[in-house]
């Protein structure tokens, strides 16, 4: 890493994501906005918008945590879109200093297999391979 710079959601990423993105809008007491704005049927359309958006990295680090959050619901649910997770892994690795954070947390690379999210063998091949 070439900083140790830290990412966190914040609340002017979560309000430009939710007004650009057309999420709903969060509750008062709504916390995690990641998991309770997550959607496993807009995956791809996340991704796109990570690709095209002029994003600053404050968003970028809040969409990516929106991304994996949706793509461990699509992966739930047995409805993963052809080529979204090479697409997912790509991003993560490409902006590495800024998803070292969710990557990490995703991979819980010191449970069992069978006490992980959905998602966790997916991001454990960026850290394993």
């Amino acid at each position: 890493m070439s900083d140790n710079k830290e990412f966190f959601i914040t609340r002017q990423a979560i309000e430009s994501l939710t007004h650009k993105l057309s999420l709903p809008e969060l509750g008062e007491y709504s916390q995690d906005w990641e998991y309770e704005s997550a959607d496993s049927s807009r995956v791809n359309e996340f991704v796109s918008f990570y690709e095209s958006a002029e994003l600053n990295p404050s968003e970028k680090f809040a969409l990516m945590s929106l991304i994996i959050s949706s793509f461990d619901d699509a992966v739930t649910e047995g409805k993963i879109e052809d080529g979204i997770w090479e697409k997912i892994k790509g991003h993560l690795i490409s902006d590495i200093d800024l998803n070292r954070k969710t990557i990490l947390y995703w991979s819980l690379v010191d449970e069992e297999i069978d006490n992980c999210f959905s998602c966790t063998p997916f991001m454990r091949e960026i850290i394993f391979n």
